[in-house]
């Protein structure tokens, strides 16, 4: 009898900071599920998001590609039908692939990121897709009210479409009228509970499924993403001021409505009742969801389905809450936004249990580590793969990409376009990490005006002190790397190193700089 491939469970954390989570060091117990989860599996200390924001971060975890590569990069991008999936590949290596997805931007939008799974159940938008949502029953009233429900989606979808699409729809969602619609009726932040009921049942349950045959699960969690509506013992935790304040109150409902606030930046520092007010209430949507997926794990144990599964844990960025003057995900490469929480448990011995990882490392490298688990990477892809340690210090070079979202950016210069060029909202930028150093440019290396950041990420991981007029060799150095990167990014790239890198000058160049050793 055959050993059955392990199943696979691809858990994004939407929205999540490292450094909210007491595994990575945060004072408050606002994750104790998943400190007992990383306690017996890798825990990775400096995982890079690709991008950003939700779109392009998942379509470089899906391809195993950078945004420039996959070109997913707007919210009305489309990814190239020649660029395999995740989904795809393990699909086509005998996977049943199941998505249960909380985000519209992946679950709804039809941008390319649903190609490969069977089945891809929705629960945020104008309709759900979750199984037997309508009570829908057997017989011929069923059948006609199964019919009906995939005609009216269609359509509905074509709308939730159009919204990302048009600059004119979606300022119109911004508005008063509309917000309260979306963030309720509309389920935006869709549903963790019923979402990881769903998964638990499949990988329990595994109706109709070969009992040989291997699972991957896809699950996107929206519960820390704005806006923040905790339930009151969680705000009663991290948040017990919300409840006795007024002011603090009218901030947080006038927060929780402003749309746009959420992506414009911020015309003047957060006062300390503010500050204090979203940092509670973003750790309390932390545990408030850190409670909902230890449940979800202890059912996997109890089931036994978790002795052959591979559960990896991570998210797509993070998210401003004030520092230094942002809000939200649109803009920034600082650690707020890249610097993710990554937890890797693998039945198999690539990945210790209960060890940790200090090199730097790249989420899109997790479409090549699922890949290797499932027994389906190529030589290239094998290399790639994250049960692989780097083999020196220049292996370990990672990169992340920030392209401004082009509809925030047109709303932003029509209400405040002073901020557009104080915070060079609508200048791409790139961020190298090499070493211990992380070079930031904004603008294109091209122009002269480009502007450029260094920081000692391990020894500074909250970036207060930019080292550019400090240690010039390095940044120039650096800037050369982004700049060899940003000149193949437009090609579609399948091995682990960036060409150019292996060339003497620029390999001399970074071993005088102790980048590498001799």
């Amino acid at each position: 009898m055959s050993i059955r491939r392990p199943d696979i469970v691809f858990l994004v954390l939407d929205t999540q900071r490292s450094d909210r989570l007491s595994c990575y060091g945060y004072s408050k117990p606002t994750s104790p599920n998943l400190d007992a989860f990383a306690a017996d599996a890798t825990l990775f200390r400096n995982a890079i998001s690709a991008a950003q924001w939700t779109v392009p971060s998942h379509a470089s975890m899906f391809t195993g590609l950078y945004p420039s590569a996959h070109q997913v990069l707007q919210s009305y991008s489309v990814l190239p039908a020649h660029i395999n999936t995740l989904a795809e590949r393990l699909s086509a290596g005998g996977y049943f692939t199941a998505g249960f997805c909380n985000n519209p931007l992946v679950g709804v939008i039809n941008n390319g990121l649903r190609r490969g799974f069977y089945s891809f159940l929705n629960y945020s938008g104008l309709l759900t897709s979750r199984p037997n949502q309508a009570g829908i029953s057997s017989g011929l009233l069923g059948r006609y009210r199964q019919v009906f429900k995939r005609v009216l989606a269609g359509a509905l979808d074509k709308v939730q479409d159009s919204f990302a699409r048009s600059e004119l729809l979606l300022a119109f969602s911004f508005t008063p009228l509309m917000v309260p619609i979306w963030q309720t009726a509309l389920s935006f932040k869709g549903n963790t509970a019923k979402s990881l009921d769903d998964a638990a049942r499949l990988l329990i349950d595994r109706r109709g499924l070969e009992s040989d045959r291997p699972i991957f699960t896809f699950i996107n969690l929206m519960g820390t993403h704005m806006p923040y509506h905790p339930p009151r013992p969680y705000i009663e935790r991290f948040a017990p001021h919300v409840l006795r304040d007024k002011e603090s109150q009218h901030y947080l409902r006038r927060f929780n409505g402003d749309i746009y606030g959420w992506l414009a930046p911020l015309a003047g520092a957060l006062d300390e009742r503010q500050k204090a007010t979203l940092d509670g209430m973003y750790d309390a949507e932390v545990a408030y969801q850190d409670d909902q997926i230890g449940l979800f794990l202890r059912r996997l144990q109890e089931s036994g389905a978790l002795d052959n599964t591979m559960i990896v844990i991570c998210s797509d960025h993070g998210e401003h809450l004030g520092e230094k003057q942002f809000i939200g995900h649109s803009i920034s490469l600082y650690n707020e936004l890249v610097q993710v929480p990554l937890i890797i448990r693998d039945p198999g011995e690539n990945l210790p249990q209960g060890s940790i990882r200090s090199d730097v490392v790249s989420t899109r490298c997790l479409f090549h580590t699922m890949l290797s688990t499932a027994g389906l990477a190529d030589a290239i892809e094998e290399m790639s793969s994250l049960a692989r340690l780097p083999a020196n210090d220049l292996e370990g070079h990672v990169f992340s990409e920030a392209i401004p979202p082009q509809n925030v950016v047109n709303l932003l210069y029509k209400r405040q376009p002073e901020l557009v060029l104080s915070h060079a909202c609508d200048q791409p930028r790139r961020a190298i990490w090499l070493g211990s150093h992380k070079l930031i440019e904004t603008g294109q290396s091209s122009e002269a005006l480009a502007r450029l950041e260094l920081y000692d990420f391990l020894n500074d991981p909250y970036e207060s002190m930019n080292l550019t007029d400090i240690l010039p060799e390095n940044v120039e150095v650096l800037q050369e790397c982004l700049q060899l990167f940003a000149g193949q990014s437009t090609t579609v790239l399948s091995d682990e190193r960036a060409p150019g890198f292996d060339d003497p000058e620029v390999q001399r160049r970074l071993r005088d700089l102790g980048y590498l050793e001799d």
